[in-house]
């Protein structure tokens, strides 16, 4: 049984990720509150991956780091500060938890690592500067460890359209916002955390042994589609 370590679990994207890999996997979550879940094969440090220093854990066949940030302000409004917090969260704390467990991951068979983009980072957005800067530096950090690390360990980026998460809740938060935004993607619909825990347990899996370096956009055709 394969051991993966999944930051952020306790909510949103994380939290139904845990809910798909707990009956097959053993999975360590690590988030500073505790996920209202409870399974034999689920162990549960509270940290908080930016402030504090990471638990030791002895072993781990792949690693999930799904803590992001939703920042929507016009560039005029937009500090320093929230461009620095919005790289922390996204990216410092990527590099922090992947540095902290490649040691043990290097010494499993066919490890994978997975992070999370967003689709702003490809389709220019209006207010999404921060945000979308951060993400693309996620989607360059997969990109040269997906070189960096091969062959020995794969790693991907998901990168979804809006998802029915509390994250996502100021976007959503009545019913002419969730038909204007339901209307703007061709496909007349937006994601729910159980479609994305679905593609990142595929990836994490040994199904999607050939890819790596790849960022999946889960976009329901805004990026790809114009009509």
């Amino acid at each position: 049984m394969k051991t993966i370590i999944v930051v952020g679990g306790s909510k949103g994207i994380g939290n139904a990720i845990i809910s798909k890999l707990v009956n097959s996997s053993k999975v360590v979550n690590i988030s500073r509150t505790v996920p209202n879940l409870e399974h034999a094969n689920l162990t549960h440090y509270s940290c908080d991956v930016i402030q504090e220093n990471l638990p030791e854990i002895e072993t781990a066949d792949g690693l999930i780091y799904c803590p992001g940030s939703i920042n929507l302000k016009p560039i005029s409004r937009l500090s320093i500060d929230d461009f620095k917090n919005d790289f922390e969260i996204n990216v410092l704390g990527a590099v922090k938890v992947i540095q902290k467990y490649l040691p043990i991951l290097k010494t499993r068979n066919k490890p994978s690592i997975l992070l999370f983009s967003t689709v702003a980072a490809k389709l220019g957005m209006p207010f999404h500067a921060s945000i979308s800067t951060s993400k693309s530096g996620v989607e360059g950090l997969v990109k040269s460890l997906g070189a960096e690390l091969a062959p020995t360990i794969r790693i991907n980026a998901i990168a979804p359209t809006v998802t029915d998460t509390q994250l996502a809740s100021k976007l959503l938060r009545n019913d002419k916002m969730i038909e204007n935004i339901t209307e703007r993607h061709p496909l007349k619909k937006f994601l729910n955390p159980e479609e994305v825990a679905d593609m990142a347990t595929f990836l994490m899996s040994d199904k999607a042994a050939s890819m790596s370096g790849q960022v999946f956009e889960m976009d329901c055709g805004i990026v790809t589609f114009k009509i």
